[in-house]
């Protein structure tokens, strides 16, 4: 009996250990193509911004000579593969250059994360309501399966995934920013919570409406799967069938589509950082889209697809730890 015990003890060692191998080599695998893609998005970036029609010295004041003064100084008059060297090599230090335009000589890191901590804000903030709620608006929806909580839960979700977040956002400065004044209509740095309601609640519709909508269908789906039906049997209760095995399984699409969600929701917030007149990070790309500022044009470019490549990354680890079938499937063993 005790030989039998230490037996099944060294196998389930193994077992673990095998396991962490497996894990290991799998986010390895992981982190070496999320590099790789960023280090091509870098290369496209950059080839894009200096072949782009026009210069961010347009003006028509300067001479060809003062132009040409002012190109060696930010080191614009070097060969491109020369100029993007030292680029790669100053951005691995965390310095992506000056701005020419906008901020003239001020440092493009600092103008960066400044206004990235709004974008931010506001993109997890509404991530996080609007998963939580979806969450529960898709699970009600799921157990009172053709009732009036799923027919509320598929006018929320239609309605949310029809109509673009700014269209909320100006409706919810119309209605509880003018006419109620329940909330500011624009931000204000000397109260940034009560400022990032309504931006917040208008970013989180979408959200709210795709969880709801897959956490429904995959809930459905695992309900009516033969091992609930052996589940019940067992006799466990409701709450454990819920909670522990139908909504777990239901978790994989969920966590699918959060990843981009949240990164589409710092994209997408530039409209709305417009309509709530908000310094963000979208704002600044655009103004600098405009001026034809390279360096801030590179470095917000590139936050937004670091962000979505972590995010992706996150997403195949998580798939890895919920389903280790995952990454066995895929020769990691």
């Amino acid at each position: 009996m005790f030989l039998a015990y230490i037996n099944r003890y060294e196998k389930g060692k193994e077992r673990v250990k095998k396991m962490d191998k497996s894990m290991l080599k799998y986010i390895g695998k992981r982190l070496l193509i999320s590099v790789v893609t960023l280090f091509v998005i870098l290369t496209v970036l950059f080839l894009m911004t200096r072949f782009m029609p026009g210069t961010p010295f347009n003006s028509e004041k300067l001479s060809p000579e003062q132009l040409k003064v002012i190109e060696a100084k930010y080191g614009l008059d070097k060969p491109i593969p020369v100029q993007f060297f030292n680029y790669l090599k100053n951005m691995l230090k965390g310095d992506f250059g000056v701005s020419y335009v906008l901020y003239k000589d001020q440092n493009v890191s600092e103008l960066v994360m400044q206004r990235a901590k709004l974008s931010f804000l506001y993109g997890i903030s509404a991530t996080i309501f609007g998963t939580i709620i979806g969450m529960l608006l898709g699970i009600v929806a799921a157990l009172n399966r053709n009732k009036i909580w799923d027919n509320i839960a598929t006018v929320i979700s239609v309605l949310g995934v029809s109509i673009p977040s700014f269209v909320f956002a100006l409706l919810l400065v119309i209605i509880f920013g003018v006419n109620l004044e329940w909330a500011p209509v624009m931000f204000m740095e000397d109260s940034p919570i009560s400022s990032s309601i309504l931006p917040v609640l208008a970013l989180s519709m979408s959200v709210i409406a795709n969880v709801a909508r897959f956490t429904r269908t995959e809930m459905i789906s695992v309900l009516g799967s033969e091992y609930m039906t052996l589940a019940q049997a067992k006799g466990l209760d409701r709450r454990t069938l819920i909670f522990k095995h139908a909504l777990r399984n239901a978790l994989i699409p969920v966590i699918t589509i959060l990843g981009p969600i949240l990164v589409n929701l710092m994209t997408g917030t530039m409209v709305v950082e417009q309509i709530c007149v908000a310094p963000g990070l979208g704002t600044l790309l655009i103004q600098s889209i405009q001026a034809n500022d390279y360096n801030i044009v590179m470095a917000c470019s590139f936050l937004y697809a670091f962000m979505y490549i972590i995010m992706m990354l996150i997403i195949d680890i998580s798939y890895g730890l919920i389903d280790p079938r995952i990454r066995l499937g895929k020769g990691d063993n």
